[in-house]
């Protein structure tokens, strides 16, 4: 099966190329489609994303959308991290919490499946908690430094890309597809 992923995020890319390559039953191509990004929760956004992206591209499509919402703030900055890690910075994020004793957070990524244009899209939501600590490691990707999941003492970012495709809430929602596209094919 020959799915498109539309993303303009290398990093991302990369990430859902290496967690789907053990499967063999999936063909990943990728584009990229400037998407105008409507306001609303996060599935409400990705649902808009994967139908645009459906109708563009003329087949089947993933879009998804990622999420940090911290607990101290009933789950913002949500689906709008993006925009506050462009203005504030991992460091930022970071100082949000400042004056809050609750600093547990959690990592969502809402993966969207399409099989084409006119069908209606398939939400795959992936969660990993964990808690927002000062910035350490690459500055490479997003908020990972940023970002420490439950159980482990290194940031997203201080982990090898290896640990950490086996437990992000991106590789969470990519197994929930997969399950889904397998139970298709019976």
């Amino acid at each position: 099966m020959n799915i498109t992923f539309v993303t303009g995020n290398k990093n991302k890319l990369k990430e859902v190329e290496k967690i789907l390559s053990a499967n063999p039953k999936i063909s990943l191509s990728s584009r990229d489609v400037d998407l105008p990004e409507i306001q609303g929760t996060a599935a409400e956004i990705s649902i808009h994303k994967c139908k645009q992206a459906a109708e563009i591209v003329n087949g089947p499509v993933i879009t998804e959308d990622t999420s940090l919402c911290f607990n101290a703030f009933n789950g913002l900055p949500g689906p709008y991290i993006k925009w506050f890690l462009k203005e504030l910075g991992p460091a930022g994020l970071t100082k949000m919490l400042a004056a809050f004793p609750d600093k547990s957070a959690y990592a969502k990524c809402t993966l969207t499946y399409s099989p084409g244009p006119g069908a209606e899209p398939v939400l795959f939501d992936g969660i990993t908690d964990g808690s927002i600590v000062e910035p350490r490691g690459p500055t490479t990707f997003g908020w990972d430094p940023v970002f420490l999941p439950d159980g482990f003492d290194q940031t997203y970012a201080e982990m090898s890309p290896e640990t950490k495709n086996s437990i992000s809430h991106r590789y969470r929602s990519l197994v929930l597809l997969q399950e889904y596209l397998n139970k298709l094919d019976h």
